[in-house]
């Protein structure tokens, strides 16, 4: 007797004891991984917004403004200056993990950043007539809403299909290689326009991506830690595809 209840004393416990409390903690795990992924998002496009509404101020600026509009016209050294800084912040914010989670080096790097590419939009504008500009900002608004609904809400996997985008990008390399060549020889317009077009489409699937990435529901996601990484990354696409319509739909001044 007192063997046996030796023996059912060391007996290693049963599934149903050893996993008692285990569903109950996977639910409290997936509860707070859905807490912070929420408070995450939120961060992300607080930050967006206030990026987009710099951006667009500074393009209103330099398009509505004349006596600005002049000033950056015939201060072509103001656009290198911004493409500079633009240059060194994105490679600071791409490249240095640790310098972009380290508060408030990664905020002031990213205003920076914001300003730089700002300034370049605006200077890019004030080339275009204001109808255009109008226009083009119109498009983005609404391409972007309908591309953060569709992410949201869709069951599609954006994030799967990196090899379409890589052939999308390997077809504009070719584009604006070709394009260097043949400019010196003369200017050829359709050639562009297929540039802007394939860039447009580009961009607003690049967009598609990473704004799942951010949701993290899908195949890949972004650690909730790279909330600047993913503002930065939304942000460009949007940039790049409000200059790809520019360049598609866009006049001249005259």
């Amino acid at each position: 007797m007192k063997k046996g209840k030796v023996c059912d004393e060391n007996e290693p416990p049963s599934y149903q004891e050893a996993t008692a409390g285990y569903e109950e903690m996977q639910t409290q795990f997936a509860w707070d991984d859905k807490t912070i992924r929420r408070t995450f998002i939120r961060k992300v496009y607080a930050i967006l917004m206030v990026q987009l509404f710099v951006t667009v101020a500074v393009v209103g600026l330099f398009t509505f403004c004349t006596p600005v509009r002049f000033f950056i016209q015939t201060h072509p050294s103001l656009y290198m200056a911004s493409y500079i800084i633009f240059f060194a912040t994105y490679i600071a914010l791409s490249c240095c993990g640790d310098l972009r989670r380290q508060f408030p080096w990664n905020i002031l790097l990213l205003v920076l950043f914001t300003l730089s590419m700002a300034v370049m939009m605006g200077f890019v504008s004030s080339f275009y007539n204001t109808k255009s500009v109008v226009l083009c900002l119109g498009i983005t608004a609404l391409v972007c809403l309908s591309v953060t609904i569709f992410s949201f809400q869709s069951k599609i996997d954006v994030t799967s299909y990196q090899g379409v985008l890589f052939s999308l990008c390997m077809v504009m390399l070719l584009c604006a290689l070709t394009i260097s060549i043949v400019v010196p020889f003369g200017y050829v317009p359709w050639l562009h326009a297929v540039y802007a077009v394939i860039g447009a489409i580009l961009f607003t699937l690049f967009m598609a991506f990473d704004t799942q990435l951010l949701l993290g529901n899908k195949r890949y996601s972004i650690s909730p830690e790279e909330y600047i990484f993913a503002t930065l990354s939304i942000y460009l696409d949007i940039i790049y595809l409000f200059s790809f319509l520019l360049q598609i739909m866009g006049g001249g001044r005259e």
